[in-house]
């Protein structure tokens, strides 16, 4: 799988609420077997009813383990789980605490950048140059301003006051008409639960800046032709052809940046019958960047999507990384495949707040040499 789809979704008619658009996404039938994990239902729900699902997953940022000492432990990247109740008959019983916790997000000014990195591989090989703490941890993460559901202009109130519809399962969250995020659960239940946590979501400047900067998106209002319409039938069929129009048209023009690019997926992890992949783009300069993470049966269908939307400093990052990653983090190789000289290559990953990927004497030499380097060219000057 190198695309994204919707199988299985229809796109409902998007709400407007001035340059905010959410289109809901609804299922023909929900995928009963895989479910949010409890610890994201509201205190007293009973989400799963007379029936227990294959697995759970517990969405990045999810809250759904506990220490010793009661401390939440939020998780990093999406993670499927064994059924609940499976796990409360081979644990200890869920203590109040459990009970009553409901979504908690780990913050998102480090959520979003931690999460580009978990898309790439470390080193296989111990180069010289990397620090034992990218093989021991994996790679860091460098902190950007970011911007949570609050700060922009009209998504609070769009969430409290849009309609779920039936059968929604998921949602397509557009600032100005750009795509910021989507979300896609396997249950019209689990997409309620996680509803009111989209305002902690996080989004990078150029999304707060469009919330600002255009305070009005259109609303696509269908035009039905009253002279063809003489029944309740003609009625139904004209107003099913023009739901089919609306998601037609948003497949193919609103949400090309995200459905038509070609992803790398990476990190497979299996579960029942649950695979779990997360996915970044090539990072084609001046085209939408989204990176994210998607579980999908083993029909293919897509039971779960989630989707970042990376600034241009974030892609620059994310091409970087993708440098050294396909050179197996070679300093040498990656350095001649941009053309530069290692020192040069050794500037910008510092400059990308990435210097903590190198040992400490390493990145001492890099940096004295490239400070003799400006003194010599100004000296020539």
């Amino acid at each position: 799988m190198h695309r994204l789809t919707f199988d299985g979704l229809q796109a409902r008619p998007g709400q407007v609420w001035g340059g905010i658009r959410l289109v809901p996404l609804v299922r023909d039938e929900p995928i009963v077997s895989l479910r949010l994990h409890p610890s994201g239902f509201p205190a007293d729900d009973d989400p799963f009813g007379d029936y227990a699902p294959h697995c759970c997953y517990v969405p990045h940022g999810l809250t759904a383990e506990w220490t010793e000492d009661g401390t939440a432990v939020p998780a990093l990247g999406t993670a499927l789980r064994m059924p609940a109740r499976t796990m409360r008959k081979s644990r200890r019983p869920a203590t109040r605490l459990e009970r009553r916790t409901r979504v908690h997000f780990v913050p998102h000014q480090t959520a979003l950048e931690a999460f580009l990195p978990l898309t790439f591989r470390r080193p296989s090989i111990a180069w010289r140059e990397w620090s034992t703490r990218v093989f021991r941890r994996g790679l860091p993460h460098s902190v950007e301003p970011q911007y949570s559901g609050y700060d922009v202009e009209g998504l609070a109130d769009a969430l409290r006051v849009f309609e779920i519809h039936p059968g929604q399962c998921g949602v397509l969250v557009y600032v100005a008409d750009a795509l910021a995020s989507a979300v896609v659960t396997p249950h019209p239940d689990d997409y309620r639960a996680l509803h009111p946590s989209l305002i902690e979501d996080g989004f990078g400047e150029l999304i707060w800046r469009y919330a600002h900067l255009y305070d009005e998106s259109p609303d696509f209002v269908p035009r039905l032709d009253e002279s063809a319409t003489d029944t309740v039938a003609d009625l139904r069929a004209a107003i099913a052809a023009a739901q089919q129009e609306w998601a037609d048209f948003h497949r193919d023009v609103m949400a090309a940046g995200l459905l038509d690019a070609e992803y790398v997926f990476t990190e497979d992890y299996q579960m029942e019958r649950f695979m779990l992949r997360r996915f970044r783009p090539h990072f084609v300069p001046g085209s939408e960047t989204h990176v994210g993470e998607a579980i999908t049966d083993d029909e293919g269908r897509l039971a779960y999507l989630r989707t970042f939307r990376l600034s241009e400093t974030q892609s620059r990052r994310g091409r970087l990384l993708r440098t050294l990653s396909d050179h197996d983090w070679n300093l040498e190789a990656a350095a001649a495949s941009m053309g530069l000289v290692p020192p040069a290559l050794v500037a910008r990953i510092d400059a990308a707040g990435y210097g903590g990927l190198l040992r400490q004497d390493v990145l001492d030499h890099w940096r004295s040499m490239n400070l003799d380097r400006s003194r010599s060219r100004a000296d020539r000057r």
